[in-house]
């Protein structure tokens, strides 16, 4: 069971030394594979201010199958699901793509750099893409009432 041991580690120094902005927890104690991640939205983004909860799952062929990321805190963003499920589309994270190389905190930092800049190249809400690309202004207002409505505040 290499992956226990690379996940564990990786974990606990997450917790020693988390990046910034971003605090990491079991879900529950006794999985390994299931993480909650709390992440506080980058000064300057229209989601500056909110704390955002995601939900990082670890498949057991770790590291060679990269983990799921998805919000569990509804966010308007071009790169995550506007459903219950929040997915997140990473590029480092589609199968084609992932490196058994990567560690948990990179893809963590990757995810709170998407919120300061998103891809709409990339985008899974097209409609929020576009707006992102046209109409800035309403896309950062949008953005900040939904992380005001939805995103707990320190």
């Amino acid at each position: 069971m290499g992956s226990q041991k690379r996940i564990a580690k990786e974990l606990s120094e997450l917790v020693e030394s988390p990046p910034a902005g971003i605090s990491v927890e079991l879900a529950d104690e006794a999985n390994l594979y299931e993480w909650k991640v709390h992440m506080k939205g980058p000064e300057g983004s229209p989601y500056q201010g909110g704390v955002f909860l995601l939900k990082l799952s670890l498949p057991t062929a770790y590291p060679f199958k990269p983990p799921t990321v998805s919000f569990a805190t509804k966010i308007y963003h071009p790169n995550v699901t506007n459903d219950e499920k929040g997915s997140m589309c990473l590029g480092m994270l589609r199968a084609d793509e992932w490196k058994p190389s990567s560690k948990i905190s990179a893809v963590l930092q990757f995810a709170r750099q998407l919120l300061a800049e998103p891809m709409p190249d990339d985008a899974i809400e097209g409609r929020i893409a576009e707006q992102y690309r046209n109409d800035r202004q309403r896309y950062d207002e949008v953005a900040r009432e939904w992380t005001r409505k939805h995103a707990a505040h320190q």
